[in-house]
């Protein structure tokens, strides 16, 4: 078999067999295929696409291009939740300890992050002595004991994936749904768990920006979990405003805790409780939807969750003191307010600049080799549709220098003020099945 053949076979439209997907993941996998033709056939998708089958058989070839993670002797049915990225997005130490309140265990493969803040690896450990490089040992018998547990993601699951989404990233073939669609399941997948539930993001702070596009992607990667023998569903939920109020490692883990409290943080307590629900429906644990979440949030409202959470902090070698009292958690040297111009109604927020706002901290890496100050970030004052007067302040930022200048432009950038009062926007979009 030649690459070229390859190449020119998916250039002119046609469907890519098996063995043909095999042989380049496999050849580009170990050096054997160069850059240049793996560029041409990756271009060539990003024109002309690819079949459900393909797709599931490229995202099966990732998989196969590494290691796989063996989680059968962890009891029950094993579920996995993934998000495809926002701002202030601490869904997963919400959800993580939901679920495990009702005995489903949690088996999370997780990185660091690149970006506006810090991966869920990141912000864990901003709790002093939390630790993510357990043995695979530990986090098997943390799992079975504690039905939770979080550890680093081991270099050698999917390396096609790394190794591909290095090149589309410079061959200007990133936003590709199939490619797209095959990276993020190909690491779930090779992950382990029994079930998935992605949390497909739509809107401004999301890589997905319009809800016709956030639907294809979700409904594509459903696709390739149902064709490779993983129940996968998929809700699309809002991304034009950050979640919650918090933004930064600390920052997030302390809201989380509050949730998991009783705090009523109406968008981060409605998306993890819906989630947690599909979750547990889809380990069978529930029936229903409807009877998964009145239970569920029966147990965030008698403690039981944030208990789970509390349980796997210790598990996990974090010190618990800074859950029982969040003001221990680190904190920046100022607090500084970014006021409103004007007063009226915030019309709109671009979560992406309040984003890059928090990176500008020193919440995120905008190099794999940055450090992450975990004390740094965001707290939103003023969100979509609520009333500010002129002067009243529309976030603080909790810095380390008293006058961070890029940040403050950032925030004045990132929100809008009118004097009509718009409509909330829509947090949960669509359930995919």
């Amino acid at each position: 078999m030649r690459m070229v053949d390859v190449i020119e076979k998916k250039r002119n439209g046609q469907a890519l067999s098996k063995e043909e997907i095999n042989f380049f993941i496999d050849g580009y996998t170990k050096g054997d295929i160069p850059d240049y033709q793996a560029s041409a056939l990756l271009m060539a998708v990003y024109f002309q696409g690819m079949t459900a089958e393909e797709t599931a058989l490229l995202t099966q070839a990732m998989v196969d291009s590494g290691e796989t993670i063996d989680l059968s002797s962890i009891k029950g049915h094993k579920v996995d939740k993934h998000s495809t990225g926002g701002v202030g997005d601490k869904i997963s130490f919400i959800t993580g300890p939901i679920v495990a309140s009702v005995g489903v265990p949690v088996a999370k493969m997780s990185g660091r992050g690149l970006g506006h803040t810090g991966g869920t690896i990141d912000k864990l450990e901003s709790v002093e002595g939390f630790n993510v490089e357990i043995t695979k040992e530990e986090f098997i018998e943390n799992v079975n004991k504690y039905k939770l547990a979080v550890a680093g993601q081991t270099g050698n699951l999917a390396p096609a994936d790394k190794k591909l989404y290095s090149l589309r990233d410079v061959t200007a073939t990133v936003d590709s749904i199939p490619l797209i669609a095959g990276s993020i399941m190909s690491k779930k997948l090779a992950s382990g768990a029994d079930s998935i539930v992605l949390d497909v993001k739509t809107g401004s702070g999301a890589f997905m920006k319009t809800l016709e596009e956030s639907e294809a992607l979700a409904r594509e990667m459903v696709q390739i979990g149902n064709n490779l023998g993983r129940k996968t569903i998929a809700v699309i939920s809002d991304m034009n405003q950050p979640l919650g109020y918090e933004i930064g490692n600390a920052n997030e883990i302390k809201e989380a805790a509050e949730v998991l409290k009783g705090k009523r943080v109406d968008d981060l307590r409605h998306l993890a409780l819906e989630l947690a629900a599909h979750m547990t429906v889809l380990a069978e644990v529930f029936d229903t939807y409807e009877e998964a979440y009145a239970k569920l949030e029966e147990n965030v409202d008698n403690g039981k969750a944030f208990e789970a959470f509390r349980t796997f902090i210790h598990a996990q070698g974090g010190n618990t003191e800074m859950i029982d009292d969040l003001s221990l958690l680190p904190k920046a040297a100022f607090d500084i307010e970014v006021p409103a111009a004007n007063s009226g109604y915030v019309n709109s927020i671009d979560a992406a600049s309040v984003g890059i706002a928090a990176m500008h901290l020193g919440a995120g890496r905008a190099t794999k080799e940055d450090q992450i100050d975990f004390g740094v970030g965001i707290s939103l004052q003023k969100k979509i549709g609520d009333y500010v007067e002129k002067g009243e302040p529309l976030v603080i930022l909790h810095s380390q220098e008293q006058n961070p200048q890029a940040s403050i432009a950032k925030i004045k950038e990132a929100y809008s003020v009118t004097e009509e009062k718009p409509e909330k926007p829509t947090l949960i979009y669509k359930v995919i099945k």
